[in-house]
């Protein structure tokens, strides 16, 4: 199974490795990142693969959503599936 992660906000340090790490300590392997700074705010989206996972998917998105407002930051992850029908045109 894939997901969809999408990190925005002010840019600071270590944004990247709180993720990273996150998403590694719960068994998430990322298949495909892309990141960038537009005028001092920070957006990324990553592809990843729950294959590992090793809690259930509702724990690791509250595991982010938490991390993210403890940073000041948004952190949401969608399934694929759910993430393509949103956005299908």
């Amino acid at each position: 199974m894939k997901a969809i992660v999408t990190v925005l906000g002010k840019d600071k340090i270590g944004i990247t490795a709180n993720v990273t790490g996150i998403l590694a300590n719960h068994g998430v392997n990322i298949l495909d990142i892309s990141q960038t700074i537009v005028q001092g705010y920070f957006t990324m989206i990553m592809l990843v693969d729950l294959e590992k996972l090793n809690v259930t998917f509702d724990e690791l998105r509250d595991i982010l959503d938490k991390k993210g407002k403890e940073i000041g930051l948004s952190i949401k992850i969608q399934l694929e599936e759910v993430f393509n029908s949103m956005h299908h045109v």
